[in-house]
């Protein structure tokens, strides 16, 4: 069993997705925090996307003693000097509202023609008591106003380099081929491969 340290239904969707069909295995269940018995809101507090997954990581392992992970996900927009970086879930204020979020985006960049940006996730995982780091990089651009309805956060704004759509607009299938969460965690897959026999 893994646990997975989110309280995002979201996230815990995904992750599942690719790890079931990656790893071909039932041997391998993966549970959120929540199911793992974590009620509390899980700490974030460091200011880079590693420290705070490892900070997430090591919260529920102390609390469960079972293999776990975390991951940090932030968009890196480079006119704003990399904000909202870590703090792309609170953006907008700590009602973490997507919505608010990706408005205070758009504003942000009103009229700038340079929106080149980044989604960029990090994951620790603890197994057998050692601590891992993976990462995962998806360049793209930010839209001047929202297109697409699938997916969470600031998806309907980013699109991928290389497509026409936002991630909003892909399938979840397409969208965890290509994105930072499923690229990083394609690498916790080939880690996990050679550790689940």
């Amino acid at each position: 069993m893994l646990v997975f340290a989110t309280q995002n239904s979201h996230k815990l969707k995904e992750v599942n997705k690719i790890l079931r069909e990656a790893l071909h295995t039932q041997d391998l269940t993966v549970i959120s925090a929540l199911d793992a018995g974590i009620m509390e809101e899980i700490p974030e507090t460091g200011n880079t996307l590693d420290s705070n997954a490892c900070q997430k990581a090591h919260f529920v392992f102390n609390h469960t003693g079972k293999n776990c992970f975390a991951d940090d996900t932030g968009l890196e927009v480079d006119v704003l000097n990399g904000e909202p970086g870590v703090y792309s879930a609170r953006y907008a204020g700590e009602s973490k509202s997507s919505e608010d979020n990706i408005d205070k985006l758009l504003l942000n960049l009103e009229g700038v023609e340079n929106r080149k940006a980044r989604f960029r996730t990090v994951i620790c995982l603890i197994w057998n008591r050692e601590e891992y780091l993976f990462e995962g990089v998806v360049e793209g651009k930010i839209l001047t106003e929202r297109h697409g309805v699938e997916g969470f956060g600031y998806d309907p704004v980013f699109q991928p380099d290389g497509y026409t759509e936002t991630f909003a607009q892909m399938s979840l299938d397409l969208k965890n081929q290509i994105s930072h969460r499923g690229r990083a965690t394609q690498k916790l897959i080939d880690f996990l491969k050679h550790k689940i026999k």
